[in-house]
C-alpha cells in the first residue's frame, strides 16, 4: 500500500491530468483533523462558571472574559468580555475589522467612534474621520461599533462604576482579516501598550 503522501495514479490518463511530481495529503490530514476536533469538542465547556472567567489588564483597561477561543468552551464564534470603567474613565482607542456590539449592564457615557472610508487601488486605503461621532449610551442600552471603525467609551458618571459586556466575532480572523490595533491605551494602562506599527 502506498504512503499517504506518494503520487499513485489509476491509469496513464490520471497521471497526464496531474503534471506535476510533488505530493501532498492535506485531504487526509483535513479528515483526520476533523475526526480529532468532533473528538476533543466533546470534552470542551457548555457551562463557564462566573469564578472561572479570568480577568485581565489590558492596553483598553480592565476585562473579564466571559467567552475566549482560549477558555476551551464549545463555543467557536464568537469572544465576549465584560469591560469595567472606573468613574470618568475611559477605554483607549482601538480598531478592528470585525464589527462590535456592546450592551451597558451599569453606568451612563458615551461613545467615540471614528469612521472609517477605504478604497482599493493596489492595496487597501484607509481614511478615518478626524472628528467622532457620539453616542451616548446607560444602562439596558445596545452599542454599535462597524467594521474598523476607532472607537473610545466613556464613562461620564462621577460616581458609578459602569459595566459594559462587549461581544466580537472570531471569523474574520479565520478569512485573514486579523486586523486588531490598539491605537491609544487606557489611562493607567499605559504600561501594556504596544503601539501599532502603521
Amino acid at each position: 500500500m502506498d504512503s499517504p503522501t506518494s503520487l499513485s495514479f489509476a491509469d496513464d490518463t490520471e497521471r497526464q491530468r496531474a503534471k506535476t511530481e510533488v505530493t501532498a495529503d492535506f485531504y487526509a490530514q483535513a479528515l483526520e483533523a476533523s475526526k480529532q476536533f468532533r473528538k476533543e469538542y466533546k470534552t470542551r465547556k457548555n457551562v463557564v462558571k462566573s469564578h472561572e472567567m479570568p480577568m485581565e489588564r489590558t492596553a483598553d483597561g480592565l476585562i473579564k472574559h466571559i467567552i475566549n477561543e482560549g477558555m476551551n468552551t464549545t463555543e467557536c464564534c464568537i469572544d465576549i468580555y465584560m469591560q469595567f470603567l472606573e468613574p470618568n474613565a475611559a477605554t483607549g482607542v482601538s480598531r478592528h475589522l470585525t464589527e462590535e456590539v456592546a450592551f451597558v449592564v451599569e453606568g451612563n457615557g458615551h461613545d467615540l467612534h471614528w469612521d472609517v472610508k477605504f478604497h482599493c487601488a493596489d492595496e487597501f486605503i484607509w481614511e478615518w474621520e478626524t472628528e467622532p461621532k457620539k453616542f451616548e449610551w446607560g444602562p439596558g442600552d445596545f452599542i454599535y461599533i462597524p467594521p474598523y471603525c476607532a472607537h473610545q467609551r466613556v464613562n461620564t458618571d462621577p460616581n458609578t462604576e459602569a459595566r459594559v459586556v462587549v461581544v466580537n466575532s472570531r471569523m474574520m480572523k479565520a478569512i485573514g482579516f486579523d486586523w486588531f490595533d490598539q491605537l491609544e491605551p487606557a489611562k493607567g494602562f499605559e504600561d501594556l501598550w504596544v503601539p501599532p506599527e502603521d
